[in-house]
């Protein structure tokens, strides 16, 4: 049986302080997720703008994300993704090491490696760790998808793959990597289908608007895990217009505002070629989050 981290889990943003990773801040950030009932962390991804971030600093936000989750319930996948495999296998050792609970690799993007070159490159990686590695499936920011039969050939000979976070936006897809491997963790990379996903057998999601609403992204993948899917679907579409707003422009730009916005990050900078919402579109992500209860620090 492999072993497994699923439930809900948070896409953490990177705060910036005067141009640099804001740890303090960061740490508090965690702190309030873990109070709020997430099941891990996602230190680094995609949300985390760990396209941007040097390796030092990429290194250092997994650092502390375990060190703040130490004895706690509360898993760390840490982001340990290149389009360079030594880069990707540097990384995934140095997740193991620094304590992650699993990692998370992202599809080689810009190279366009043909499915050959993408089950070489993560079974590269698996195999120089011991920890669980959950696969990223994200063809609009790769442009590359990872084909269902290389998952499925990677989740069947590689012991420590278990998991793909699809970032498709394809439901059928879903149901089809679950009808064909039951066993393999599907969690859902996109907050608008996370409660469809979970309705047709995913085990979780890693999310974006979970930064700003912990608990309530935690009630809904814990009432569906629980086939309580009246509940889980009645915040899904509580969530709805929030989940819309959130991706008005590439993510992570409209998450960290609403989380300035809420008073939860004290600047709000971001790294270039990012840059703060349009004017416009800032007074549309505020409109929105009235609509909210959010959690303070």
């Amino acid at each position: 049986m492999k072993e497994t981290i699923i439930g809900a889990m948070t896409a953490l943003i990177t705060p910036f302080k005067n141009g640099e990773v804001d740890h303090n801040q960061y740490a508090k950030l965690i702190e309030r997720q873990i109070k709020n009932g997430i099941d891990a962390v996602v230190p680094v991804g995609t949300t985390g703008e760990s396209a941007t971030l040097s390796h030092a600093e990429h290194k250092a936000c997994i650092e502390t994300a375990v060190a703040v989750c130490k004895g706690t319930n509360v898993k760390v996948v840490a982001g340990a993704g290149s389009n360079a495999t030594h880069e990707a296998v540097d990384l995934a050792r140095f997740a193991q090491q620094a304590g992650a609970d699993a990692i998370l690799s992202v599809c080689p993007y810009y190279n366009k490696p043909t499915q050959e070159g993408i089950f070489r490159h993560y079974k590269a990686i698996a195999e120089s760790v011991e920890i669980p590695v959950m696969l990223y499936n994200v063809p609009g920011r790769t442009a590359l998808d990872i084909a269902p039969d290389t998952v499925f050939r990677l989740f069947d000979e590689v012991p420590n793959i278990y998991a793909v976070k699809e970032a498709t936006g394809s439901m059928e897809r879903t149901l089809m990597l679950k009808a064909k491997r039951p066993l393999l963790a599907v969690i859902s990379g996109d907050d608008a289908i996370n409660y469809p996903i979970m309705a047709t057998g995913g085990d979780g999601c890693i999310s974006v608007t979970s930064n700003l609403l912990p608990n309530r992204i935690a009630d809904l993948i814990h009432s569906a895990r629980e086939e309580d899917y009246a509940s889980a679907k009645a915040i899904s579409d509580e969530l709805y217009d929030l989940n819309k707003v959130l991706f008005i422009e590439s993510n992570p730009i409209p998450i960290k505002a609403a989380m300035y916005i809420a008073g939860l990050l004290e600047t709000l900078e971001y790294r270039l070629p990012l840059v703060p919402p349009s004017a416009e579109h800032m007074r549309q992500i505020e409109t929105v989050i009235k609509q909210y209860e959010i959690p303070g620090l």
